[in-house]
């Protein structure tokens, strides 16, 4: 593609001729520029003004170039939290948009969380053990169906993991989020309401973004309310839970666990989560599905075009 060495740039985490949809380069005002994270930057930061964050490659990178991106109006990310980018948001000028990935990560994360909590109470892990050990493990396990579900964060994720509750005849499902509000489902309870719920939910499902609010929010009071049996599914971040506390419960038996997320991450060898009883620990693979790329692709030509065109960006979480 020709470069118009007066046009802004657009950092891409994939490669431009790879996204249906985007502007024409040059002619829409804008050069594209792949970086999706490499040791050296794919033209000189200070003409960038859209950059999209290389997807899960961690804050390290995801902060590097922010330093030297004087001109910078938008960063977007391609996930659902941006926790990775706001340790670089004093770096930024002021009134530069950040907007989240919201729409991408629903439909997978949701898959996921039902996957974890169908896995762990019907103990799919044992029965992958007792495959290999030729083993036949029968018995009664426990349903999803009759059980009380508490769903912490309920924002498009949330909510997206209870359409997918709905059909598995739940007794009863339960929203809380920073604020209260009323849904089509429902009212979501705010988080001062949230200890007079643990004691009630069979299963607690966390999808809440991290910030300094939430942070080791499943802590050991947390943990001590949550009644004797019940599921902790983690597939927000791993910092929401405080981890020494996690083990302690779940060493003891009391309840159980399924880790998308876990902090440390990734998960050190030798960690004692790897091992502990009744836990199940997925690689944080919440998003990263075949549902992915074309939901970030049309994302990314979404928001470029309506940058191109002077229009309002959507996912927009904070402006510096």
């Amino acid at each position: 593609m020709t470069l118009d060495d007066t046009a802004a740039d657009v950092w891409l985490p994939i490669p431009a001729d790879e996204i249906e949809g985007l502007p024409a380069p040059g002619a829409s005002g804008l050069n594209y520029r792949f970086w999706d994270g490499g040791p050296d930057f794919p033209a000189d930061p200070a003409r960038c003004a859209f950059y999209v964050v290389p997807y899960m490659k961690g804050e390290e990178i995801a902060v590097r170039p922010l330093a030297g991106m004087g001109a910078l109006r938008v960063v977007q990310t391609l996930s659902a939290g941006v926790d990775h980018v706001t340790p670089g948001l004093g770096l930024l000028r002021p009134g530069v948009r950040l907007c989240n990935a919201r729409g991408v990560h629903e439909a997978s994360t949701a898959e996921l969380t039902l996957a974890l909590i169908l896995a762990s109470l019907r103990d799919i892990p044992g029965f992958v053990r007792g495959q290999d050990a030729e083993e036949w493990r029968s018995g009664f396990y426990p349903a999803l169906a009759d059980k009380s579900v508490l769903i912490v964060g309920y924002g498009s994720i949330g909510a997206a993991i209870e359409d997918r509750l709905v059909p598995f005849e739940c007794a009863r499902i339960t929203r809380v989020a920073r604020s209260a509000r009323t849904t089509a489902r429902g009212p979501v309870l705010p988080l001062t309401e949230l200890a007079a719920e643990l004691p009630r939910a069979d299963v607690v499902v966390l999808s809440t973004p991290l910030t300094p609010e939430t942070r080791q929010l499943a802590g050991a009071d947390f943990l001590a309310r949550m009644k004797d049996g019940a599921l902790l599914v983690n597939v927000a971040r791993g910092p929401v839970v405080d981890t020494a506390a996690l083990l302690k419960e779940v060493e003891s038996g009391r309840i159980r666990a399924a880790l998308d997320v876990t902090d440390p991450e990734p998960l050190p060898a030798g960690h004692p989560l790897w091992h502990a009883p009744g836990v199940l620990v997925s690689p944080h693979v919440g998003g990263s599905t075949s549902a992915f790329m074309p939901r970030a692709k049309r994302l990314i030509a979404a928001q470029v075009s309506r940058f191109a065109a002077g229009e309002e960006l959507v996912n927009t979480v904070l402006t510096t």
